[in-house]
């Protein structure tokens, strides 16, 4: 999954990206989740251990503890007040856009090679552990495409045109291989008609309105 509905903005002003709480639509959203998840037995909670996948988490599977696994945060951005506006609005419209390269780095951050580095880790790491079936991870939007990308490909393509709606479910068979079941389900709007606009737009029509 990816994490509910978030505000990196409160009174016009932004927020450390580390610390925000899902919002109530984002609450309502997870709900959604678990909803749709009712009777499946996980074994294991795996988050990022930011806050908005741990509050989704706990919404999502209220019985069992989230582990976080640090490794799967969310792409690091860079320093956004050294660049101008046009290079912003290149920067977010451009993040996630069709094959992106190693070497893109996101909004002047971290590379796409440094999310593969550590993400590929963690799902080896989980995959050497035969002691569950089921799992719920609840991560963020550039952490799961690498993911399915990753499963989709075989390799280090990072697919961006794989959108991940708030509190989207993605449904992956693991083992010898991969079969990719559902990507971006979200049941609290299932034929997303909610908007149009990828999150990457939604983000900078938020931080260009600041």
């Amino acid at each position: 999954m990816r994490h509910g509905e978030v505000s990196y903005y409160e009174d016009g002003r932004p927020v450390h990206p580390d610390g925000v709480p899902l919002t109530a639509a984002g609450r309502e959203q997870a709900q959604a989740a678990a909803d749709a998840m009712a009777g499946i037995e996980f074994d294991r909670v795996i988050t990022s251990s930011l806050p908005r996948t741990v509050e989704t988490a706990r919404i999502v599977a209220p019985g069992l503890e989230p582990e976080p696994w640090p490794e799967l945060r969310e792409l690091t951005s860079g320093r956004l007040a050294d660049f101008t506006e046009q290079e912003l609005e290149a920067m977010f419209l451009s993040a996630f856009k069709d094959v992106v390269p190693e070497d893109a780095r996101f909004l002047g951050g971290e590379t796409i090679g440094e999310l593969y580095d550590r993400v590929i880790a963690a799902l080896e790491r989980l995959l050497a552990d035969d002691g569950w079936d089921t799992v719920l991870a609840v991560l963020h939007g550039g952490v799961n495409r690498a993911i399915l990308s990753y499963a989709l490909t075989g390799g280090r393509t990072f697919l961006g045109n794989l959108e991940q709606a708030p509190a989207c479910i993605n449904i992956l068979d693991v083992g010898s291989d991969w079969i990719v079941r559902a990507v971006n389900v979200t049941p609290y709007d299932l034929a997303h008609r909610r908007t149009r606009s990828t999150t990457m737009e939604e983000l900078w029509s938020q931080f260009r309105s600041t």
